[in-house]
This record gives structure tokens, C-alpha cells and sequence, in this order.
């Protein structure tokens, strides 16, 4: 497909790049994101993916704007407290690029609809608050051979990680099972700074792009964390030993999606 002259000006600043140029361009905007998570993640992810004019992007999410999202989840307004977080991120998205596709999922992400919903996409990103959910997106995109990337924040840190299927491990590989009931503090309980949000979830978003255009390094094999308060970034080297992982590995025993109990807006499994 050709670009037409709109396009041309608005994705200017990425065609002059030659990591992009067009032909990277139309494979972003022939491409097929989904975010798990409407919140301090997936808000500035989506964002930027929907600017960045990646032409699908799902956003599954089953909670409503609440006034307390509003310091740190930027794709909702004042206006849209008590909304479906989908429908006003949508909103967002779609005043943000009329060339953005947004298909949503009001609707809680389950062992049952998981592997469905994720079927049709090129790359997940995992924004949600709680361990559940990113076990269950992990053992998902493993089984479904989807690449995804992981992100965590609470108080002034945050971290991320990529998989890509055959090309390094897992969070499970990582982080074995989720962690005992109330053995981590949510993030209602320890708090979380809302910028926090935005350099993760753009990391994700980059991350995404870089997949989709072939270029760069992803975080594949490794751990980023950030510390806000001391400014400082860590590239920690992951195990490179799948082989037996739970999930991933030679031998996996996880064969089925497992939907855990845990309480929401956990931190990020540090």
C-alpha cells in the first residue's frame, strides 16, 4: 500500500529515520497490538502506539474510570470518570489517529477468553496492576507463541522484560508462582508516582515498535528496573537456562491457563 500524503506528514519524523522509513511505517500501521490494561501502563502505551500509527490495537480492560486513576492513567479526563476504561481510552485514541483501528474488551481477561482474544495480534503488552493476571498472560503467550512485554510499578520504581518466543525466558522463568496472598503491598497500599506510568509504559510501547519495525535490541534475556528517586536504570542479565521452566521449558507440567487469587494493584514482583 501506498502512503498517502497525510500520512506522509504526520509520521514524518519516523519516515526520515533509516531504522523506519516508509516501508517501516507501513508495517506499523499494518499491525496488530493488544493491551492488557487500561491503566498507569497501559494508558501512555496506548498512546503512543495509537500516535505512532500501529493500525489494530486492542485494549481489553473491565474496570471504569475512577477518580483516583486520573493522577497517573493520562488517557482518561475528569469527564470520563464512571466510563468503561475501553471506551474512553478508545475516545482517546481514535481523536488521537482516525488511521488507528480500536477494538475493545470490556471484560475481564480469563483462562477461558485469553488465548481467543490474543489470537489475531502481532504483540501483547501486559499493563495490569496484579501477579494473576501476568502469570496468565505469560503461560498464554507462551503456549500461543505470541511475544509480549512485561511491566511492574509501585511507589518510585518500576521494571520490564520482553519475550519473544525461542529467544530467551519467561517472567515465569523469573518469577516461579505468584506470590502469597498479601505478601506484596498493592499499590493502593504503598502508593505509586504518577509519572512512574509514563517512562514504563512508553518503554513498552518502544518495545512494541521496535518488534514490529525488526530493529534494535528488545529486553529479551534481560531485566530493566528504574529507580525514580536515585535516577537510575539497571540492565540486569536474566538466566539463560529454560529448559526447565514450568511453561516454557523442555518439559513443561503447566499445560492449561490457571486463573490465581490474588488482590488487585499488586507492585512489581521485585
Amino acid at each position: 500500500m501506498a502512503l498517502t500524503n497525510e500520512q506522509i506528514e504526520r509520521y514524518s519524523r519516523h519516515i526520515i529515520l533509516k531504522e523506519v522509513g516508509a516501508k517501516g511505517q507501513k508495517k506499523l500501521l499494518n499491525a496488530k497490538v493488544l493491551i492488557i490494561g487500561a491503566g498507569g501502563l497501559g494508558a501512555p502505551a496506548a498512546m503512543y502506539l495509537a500516535a505512532a500509527g500501529v493500525g489494530t490495537i486492542g485494549i481489553a480492560d473491565a474496570d471504569e474510570v475512577d477518580l483516583s486513576n486520573l493522577q497517573r492513567q493520562i488517557i482518561h479526563q475528569t469527564k470520563d470518570v464512571g466510563k468503561p476504561k475501553v471506551e474512553s481510552a478508545k475516545e482517546t485514541m481514535e481523536a488521537m489517529n482516525p488511521d488507528v483501528k480500536v477494538i475493545t474488551y470490556h471484560e475481564f481477561i480469563t483462562s477461558e477468553n485469553i488465548l481467543d482474544i490474543i489470537r489475531d495480534y502481532d504483540f501483547i503488552i501486559d499493563g495490569t496492576d496484579n501477579f494473576p493476571a501476568k502469570f496468565l498472560i505469560n503461560d498464554a503467550c507462551v503456549m500461543a507463541k505470541k511475544p509480549f512485554s512485561h511491566a511492574g510499578i509501585i511507589r518510585f520504581q518500576g521494571q520490564l522484560m520482553t519475550y519473544v518466543p525461542g529467544q530467551g525466558p519467561c517472567y515465569r522463568c523469573v518469577f516461579k508462582e505468584p506470590p502469597p496472598k498479601d505478601a506484596v503491598p498493592t499499590c493502593k497500599q504503598a502508593g505509586v508516582i504518577g509519572a512512574m506510568g509514563g517512562v514504563i509504559g512508553s518503554l513498552q510501547a518502544m518495545e512494541a515498535v521496535k518488534y514490529i519495525i525488526g530493529k534494535g535490541d528488545l529486553l529479551t534475556g534481560y531485566l530493566l528496573t528504574y529507580d525514580a528517586l536515585k535516577m537510575q536504570f539497571r540492565k540486569v542479565k536474566l538466566p539463560g537456562d529454560t529448559h526447565s521452566c514450568p511453561v516454557c521449558g523442555d518439559n513443561p507440567t503447566i499445560t492449561r491457563l490457571i486463573d490465581y487469587e490474588q488482590a488487585e494493584c499488586d507492585g512489581v514482583g521485585l
